[in-house]
């Protein structure tokens, strides 16, 4: 099955280099939908199944959303598909704090800079079947300055933001309070979590349970939302802590 990619940038030149670069990463996603605005967008993932991604219609699984658009700002789509079930990226030209910051706190997954090399930005999106977040290399270096000095701003902890890097995204509740929350885990999940902690990568684990590895990104989000973790470590060792592992 295809994997279901929309790309909304309103620049025809950007937008078609984008779609060579989601074709070069992946090669099951054959099935791109472009939007050069917010209406076009909504309306598309409104016949896609609606921000909550459960009306029977496949949702699309990736999203590439610009922030300077002509009818609004991509950071109201962020806001608006915050349970929407899509790893969602912003693709954009602003490298700076007041762009950045906003962006991972309004749900996106990764931060691009459309400026970067082809090789660049195929090898950043790529970071997504083995569960890192695609970042570019600037934006990388601004999230560890940040972080190192402890001057970065908060983070909404539901953003989504799948984090195996070591950037902290949200702060875990003491192990006390995250108890009760292992009982929400899906057998599903809790089979990813299992694999996850043993070293698995996502293309890995998707192979082994004979599903898509979007399917299993999507997974690792939910277990992270449900256990207050924000890396692949602390959720290993709060799984092998309780004995789900």
């Amino acid at each position: 099955m295809a994997v279901k990619v929309l790309i909304l940038e309103d620049n025809p030149v950007a937008r078609s280099f984008l779609c060579r670069v989601v074709r070069e990463s992946f090669s099951d996603a054959n099935h791109i939908t472009e939007a050069g605005d917010l209406e076009t967008a909504r309306r598309h993932i409104t016949l896609a199944g609606g921000a909550t991604g459960l009306h029977g219609v496949d949702p699309f699984k990736l999203i590439l959303i610009d922030l300077e658009l002509p009818d609004g700002n991509g950071m109201e789509l962020l806001a608006e598909l915050a349970h929407y079930p899509a790893t969602k990226i912003v693709t954009t030209l602003y490298s700076d704090d007041e762009h950045l910051f906003p962006a991972l706190q309004h749900g996106a997954d990764g931060y691009l800079l459309k400026e970067d090399r082809f090789e660049v930005l195929v090898e950043e999106l790529q970071k997504i079947v083995r569960g890192q977040p695609p970042l570019s290399p600037a934006i990388a270096r601004r999230l560890l300055t940040h972080f190192r000095h402890g001057a970065g701003p908060d983070v909404a902890p539901d953003s989504g933001f799948v984090n195996t890097t070591g950037f902290t995204t949200s702060r875990p509740v003491p192990m006390e309070k995250a108890l009760p929350e292992h009982e929400r885990l899906t057998p599903r999940e809790s089979e990813v979590l299992t694999y996850l902690s043993k070293g698995f990568t996502i293309k890995e684990i998707a192979s082994l349970m004979g599903i898509k590895w979007f399917t299993v990104n999507d997974h690792i989000k939910s277990i992270y939302k449900k256990l207050n973790v924000s890396s692949r470590a602390e959720a290993a060792v709060l799984a092998s802590k309780q004995g789900l592992v």
